[in-house]
């Protein structure tokens, strides 16, 4: 006859130690791939929404704008930071800072990112179909990490963007 045993307290014991090992090990691990994955993420959806407007001034043969906005539709206040939502849109009247107008078309909106903040040099961005008006920008992204996993999109003056871990001068990147 065949008698089956079970584990011993020890073996369950160490096993378990084991278990609580590999999970003080690899959560903080974990944490860090997620909030890359969030920051990541939304730079990249920067990055296309500055290529997207460049597009449309160019098709549109027009000015095309980004700025911060609360609901989606319009351009928040001066000193909305840009991580709680924009927008790009037509901007017939090339005025600036950039507002949309009732008769400007939308083009995208952007939802917010509650899991970071992102700091500007720039108010608003606008493009003309020969490129970008103005000076260039500094867009930096900023998560629970702070400074050490920071990234920033600098646009050139002629609107093209760039994913750096350094300031356009070259400094470290500052976190509000």
């Amino acid at each position: 006859m065949d008698r089956h045993r079970g584990q011993t307290l020890t073996e369950l014991v160490f096993t378990l130690a084991i278990a609580a090992g590999l999970l003080a090990w690899g959560v903080p691990a974990f944490r860090s791939l997620y909030l890359d994955a969030s920051r990541t993420r939304e730079v990249n959806q920067f990055v296309h929404g500055v290529h997207f407007a460049r597009q449309e001034a160019i098709r549109r043969n027009g000015v095309v704008s980004l700025c911060p906005s609360l609901d989606g539709r319009d351009c928040a206040p001066a000193g909305t930071p840009w991580n709680r939502g924009w927008i790009v849109f037509a901007n017939g009247d090339a005025d600036a800072p950039a507002v949309r107008d009732p008769d400007e078309p939308l083009l995208r909106a952007f939802g917010p990112w509650i899991r970071g903040s992102v700091a500007s040099s720039r108010r608003t961005l606008s493009f003309r179909p020969f490129g970008q008006m103005g000076v260039t920008a500094t867009f930096t992204y900023c998560d629970a990490r702070g400074p050490a996993a920071a990234r920033a999109v600098i646009i050139s003056q002629t609107g093209r963007p760039r994913v750096a871990d350094r300031s356009s001068a070259g400094g470290a990147l500052s976190c509000l």
